[in-house]
């Protein structure tokens, strides 16, 4: 199994100061006291909305993508593996990524074994959800979200959310798929027709880090149009959307 990429704020190393309860608790995949009060503080951080007045070019996005056992959270599919990228502005932070496999607690279903290449054997061997759902949250910190038909994944994220530390996803999320409808309002909106169009290699699909790679320089391509139309920050871009 591929070891994940880590990024972020040590997290890791602050949980594990839990000594042994909060060990024994990680490997039974249980949320500890200090796991839940994390992701109810970003929860409570998001709140804030200086976000949508930093101008574009400064704005800190993570970009993400899942892989996930089907499409439906609310009829038992869950989450196989995180993929993301860091991006500020205009510029990838190339060495700043995060991926990790977790262990879904239903068995990986052949065609998503064929479309994504995450094995049976490789769920398996992964951590709990509890534990890559923190780390991935301590990756993304109070940084707006960036994803490519997001609401499969905002889905997914609220299901784990709510599974592990009962508050839902209060980070603001851009989709690059509303994005495309906006700038080209005849086009077609498929990962891979966007990636096409702007010439960006297709590398690796249905890995939810390529993915991500492949959605932050659809990103990048996006916020040189946006700014050319005289959109400076989050609050001109939601009110161009909302008018769209």
């Amino acid at each position: 199994m591929k070891e994940p990429v880590r990024g972020g704020s040590g997290f890791w190393s602050v949980f594990r100061q839990g000594g042994m309860p909060s060990a024994i608790a990680s490997v039974l995949g249980t949320p500890t006291a200090q796991q839940m009060a994390f992701i109810r503080s970003l929860a409570r951080e998001q709140r804030r909305s200086e976000a949508m007045r930093t101008p574009l070019e400064r704005l800190e996005t993570v970009v993400f993508d899942l892989e996930t056992t089907g499409f439906s959270p609310q009829h038992g599919d869950e989450i196989l593996s995180f993929g993301a990228v860091r991006v500020v502005g205009d510029t990838i932070m190339e060495k700043e990524q995060f991926y990790t496999l977790v262990k879904p607690n239903i068995p990986v279903p052949g065609h998503i074994s064929e479309l994504t290449g995450i094995t049976q054997e490789m769920s398996d061997d992964a951590p709990a959800l509890i534990d890559g759902l923190h780390d991935f949250m301590s990756f993304v910190g109070g940084r707006v979200l960036v994803a490519h038909a997001s609401s499969h994944d905002k889905a997914f994220l609220n299901a784990a959310l709510w599974k592990t530390s009962k508050v839902q996803l209060t980070h603001r999320v851009i989709d690059t798929m509303m994005l495309a409808r906006w700038l080209d309002p005849y086009g077609s909106y498929t990962l891979d027709d966007l990636l096409q169009s702007k010439d960006i290699p297709v590398v690796g699909r249905h890995h939810a880090l390529e993915d991500a790679k492949m959605t932050a320089k659809l990103w990048v391509c996006y916020m040189t149009e946006i700014m050319k139309r005289g959109v400076t920050n989050l609050a001109d871009l939601y009110n161009h959307l909302s008018h769209a």
